[in-house]
């Protein structure tokens, strides 16, 4: 096998890329109405799950190595290094140890070994900025009250700052805000709670520097699920909260008990298996079993050099004592060992009923943690007591991902704790006393139909250019909710080359066939699109799903998700299905591994031989955890990073479109050039560039105070969407007829006419929803005096014959039904008295050469 490097990547991909090339355009028929029908997105995806495939064949570190070497930064983008002090580590150690209380330290094994970093290694951190923004926000001295702390995904154990940065300089520009990226160390060398520990020194170093009210706090995959770990720790121990928060796929349950963890998934790239790896000496770690025989050959080794050392004459008795007291020393550290391995064998195997029968599953299944922490609180969110108290939460969720059940009910949780909440006869008095101490959280929950994993992986595809867009609505939204001004952002839609990209759009011909095709049922039901203003929350929820083509429609309800019908005592269980996948896997790779996992045992034993770093009493890392077997006799520094060219490539063709983008950003924004005419100028034609240069996609556009373009820019502003109606008030007879009319509008046939107008109740083109102005038009004119004519469509009585137009045809259901409506919203009484049922409507005098329509009339 080749080392994982970029030569060898290329080599082991290439085929995947080939095959998708061919497949996607021979058998097009599977990927209909699809986020696959798109190529970039079709090979993105297989992109990814060729990689993990062929790094399961590699050792953890070849991974870490290889997804930690440095990526260089585009021109364009400002990044600065910083450093977080270690007083605010200290700080984050105190508050984790005050939030798992004595029980969960002796739990995590200790509270010194967690807090331990490799020699001369300090918490670094990225500053993340558009250069652009910051060179306008230096003009203005804007101090920068835009601040995400963003924290990358990676399953706990692989992936860096350099490999996710082209994902992060898109929110940075899409929000026109700075990124701060911690650099936190990476399990399973350092195991739950390291990466904990910085990623919540990071947020308190942000709070020396910046008000909480300007920091939004992001994370995707397992960066999510630290996200809302970070978040109940600031709750419960009294931290100042940020403005939002924002997950993107979050990973909130290490136990996989949620049911679309068991079932295929086609369309997402995370291994079904889990992840599993080329033996070596970081994972998988030995079981108490194996250790307890590897701590056996270790003594044995050690008496028998001891023996080889000693003289071929008799020793004295002195020696002979001696020797005996250190023999004995060694028995008793043996028997403790074993004695502490037996003691806890109990409480790390996973017992799984597989088949009628109780098996127990030894080895250790997470790279973050061991097995008797998988429930824990802090390493699977879900399982927190409540959710609520936490700032306003955006909750994205890939359609076709594994991890989809368990972020959906997480989501439901949040906005609901008491209805989701474990099982009351298990919870301690503390526990119930959260429970009702804290306030639902408001969460807007968005499905995206079919998606991947961290779709904003794929950033150069049209589904991830949505959730962009919907992530920094939110981020500017909470902003603004907290800080009481308003945010504006940046609306390019116009000048995205994702959107006018011919390979991933339809050729003209195709796209007018589209067009013209009749709208599906779900498309019947949009209620606006990806990005747009966020509506008012219902039960401290917006439950949206959205399509491919960024369309928002309605969400299904609770019953009819999965995730939201488990049972409450089934989550955090670990499932037959998804144990008998993991163990046969796991089995797979032992058998076809074993030379390399017999030599890294044997490496165990001579290092236990050598003598381990010891903390003190009562400390206990995991098996996996460099601080616990680290040889006294030197120490661990890190490793000097290399460049990586297939990063590099692989961030050049994420950020391709950020950087053209800009550029055209900058020459929209570029003023035209005026020059004085001459009197020979002002003779003759206008040139044609003189012409296009007048044209309406080149005029001067207005410009901000930084000097900035605004027409592709907008204004978000907290519209009071979480200050909802109430309970009580949500129930009234009002809101029954409204919900009632809404059922009637989307039972109706007619609605698939092109000339449709719903009841809005407003006599203008723009209607209202709930006093809120939606961000369209509808296809009809003001009914406005002005607007009114004698040949127009108006409301008759129920005695009146059937309303005509001009040409004497019996006007259609819609039109009647809009005629209606604008009768019916319109308040002028002499209008009204003009058009009664009482009185004729005059006939207009046709002109002569309609001879025809006149003797219809």
């Amino acid at each position: 096998m080749y080392k994982l490097n970029t030569t060898s990547v290329s080599l082991a991909v290439t085929p995947t890329v080939v095959s998708t090339l061919f497949s996607h355009y021979l058998n097009r028929k599977p990927l209909k109405e699809r986020p696959t029908a798109h190529l970039p997105y079709d090979e993105g995806l297989h992109l990814i799950r060729a990689f993990l495939e062929f790094a399961s064949h590699h050792t953890v570190e070849e991974l870490q190595a290889f997804t930690s070497q440095w990526v260089p930064s585009p021109q364009w983008v400002k990044v600065d290094h910083a450093t977080v002090q270690n007083e605010f580590l200290s700080r984050s150690a105190e508050l984790i140890q005050a939030q798992l209380g004595t029980d969960g330290i002796a739990q995590v094994g200790g509270q010194k070994w967690w807090q331990w970093r490799k020699l001369n290694a300090s918490l670094a951190a990225e500053w993340i900025e558009m250069k652009a923004h910051f060179s306008a926000r230096k003009a203005t001295d804007d101090p920068g009250r835009r601040v995400m702390l963003y924290i990358h995904g990676g399953a706990y154990f692989f992936g860096s700052v350099d490999e996710h940065r082209y994902q992060m300089q898109r929110h940075a520009r899409k929000l026109k805000a700075r990124v701060f990226a911690p650099k936190y160390r990476l399990a399973p060398q350092f195991p739950f709670p390291c990466g904990l520990q910085d990623c919540l020194a990071a947020y308190l170093y942000l709070l020396s520097v910046q008000d909480p009210s300007t920091i939004i706090i992001a994370g995707d995959s397992a960066g999510g699920g630290m996200v809302l770990s970070i978040l109940c720790i600031l709750r419960d121990q009294g931290i100042a909260l940020p403005a939002g928060g924002i997950l993107i796929s979050p990973w909130v349950d290490l136990t996989h008990s949620f049911p679309s963890v068991a079932s295929d998934a086609p369309f997402d790239y995370i291994p079904q298996s889990g992840f599993h790896h080329k033996p070596s000496r970081a994972w998988p770690p030995p079981n108490d079993e194996e250790i307890a025989a590897l701590q056996g050959d270790a003594d044995q080794n050690t008496n028998t050099r001891k023996k080889n050392m000693e003289p071929a004459a008799i020793q004295s008795t002195g020696d002979a004592v001696t020797t005996e007291r250190e023999n004995m020393v060694e028995a008793e550290k043996l028997e403790e060992i074993s004695d502490l391995a037996a003691s806890s064998s109990a409480a790390k195997c996973l017992s799984v009923m597989i088949e009628g029968k109780s098996v127990a599953i030894k080895d250790q299944i997470q790279l973050y943690t061991t097995n008797a922490l998988l429930k824990h609180p802090l390493v699977s969110p879900v399982m927190q007591t409540t959710l609520g108290g936490l700032p306003p939460l955006l909750i994205t969720v890939g359609g076709g991902e594994l991890l989809r059940d368990e972020q959906i009910h997480l989501a439901h949780k949040c906005a609901n704790p008491t209805k989701y909440a474990p099982p009351l006869e298990s919870l301690s008095a503390h526990e119930r006393e959260l429970l009702h101490k804290y306030k639902p959280t408001d969460v807007q929950l968005q499905v995206w139909d079919d998606l991947c994993h961290v779709a904003p992986t794929l950033s150069f595809t049209r589904p991830a250019k949505f959730m962009y867009r919907s992530v920094a609505q939110f981020g500017a939204w909470a902003l603004a909710r907290a800080q009481k001004t308003e945010i504006e952002i940046l609306d390019d839609d116009e000048i995205s080359v994702i959107t006018s990209s011919a390979s991933d759009q339809t050729s003209t011909s195709q796209r007018a066939e589209q067009e013209q095709r009749p709208l599906d049922k779900d498309e019947l039901g949009q209620v606006g699109k990806a990005g747009d203003p966020l509506p008012p929350f219902h039960k401290h929820m917006i439950r949206q799903r959205v399509n491919r083509h960024g369309a928002i429609l309605p969400l299904a309800p609770e019953h009819e998700l999965p995730g939201c019908c488990i049972q409450l005592s089934d989550v955090g269980v670990v499932k037959e299905g998804t144990a008998k996948r993991w163990l046969s896997t796991r089995s797979q790779w032992d058998q076809r591994y074993s030379s390399a996992k017999i030599k890294v045992h044997k490496q165990i034993v001579k290092d236990m031989v050598k003598g381990f770093h010891d903390f003190g009493p009562d400390e206990h890392p995991p098996p996996s955890a460099l601080a616990g077997r680290r040889l006294a006799e030197k120490d661990v520094a890190e490793k000097k990073k290399s460049k990586s060219m297939g990063l590099a490539m692989w961030s050049l063709w994420g950020s391709k479109h950020d950087e053209l983008t800009v550029e055209r950003e900058k020459e929209a924004d570029r003023p035209h050039e005026a020059q004085n005419v001459t009197g020979d100028e002002g003779r003759g034609a206008r040139s044609y560039l003189d012409i296009e240069s007048q044209q309406p996609g080149s005029l001067s556009r207005a410009t901000t105070r930084d000097g900035t373009s605004r027409s592709r820019r907008r204004t978000v502003v907290d519209e009071n969407q979480t200050d909802g109606p109430s309970a009580e008030v949500e129930h009234t007879a009002v809101a029954q007829l409204m919900e009632q009319r809404k059922e009637q509008e989307a039972a109706n046939s007619s609605v698939s006419s092109p000339n449709y107008v719903p009841e809005t109740g407003v006599a203008g083109k723009r209607p209202f929803l709930s006093g809120i102005a939606l961000p369209f038009s509808l296809k009809k004119d003001a009914d406005t005096a002005s607007m009114l004519t004698l040949n127009s469509a108006v409301a008759c009585g129920p005695n009146a014959r059937a309303q005509m137009d001009a040409s004497g045809r019996v006007a259609s259901s819609d039109v009647v039904r809009a005629a209606d409506s604008s009768a019916s919203g319109t308040t002028r009484p002499a209008l009204k008295t003009y058009l009664s049922t009482d009185t004729k409507i005059p006939q207009t005098q046709e002109p002569v050469e309609n001879t025809a329509v006149n003797t219809a009339q």
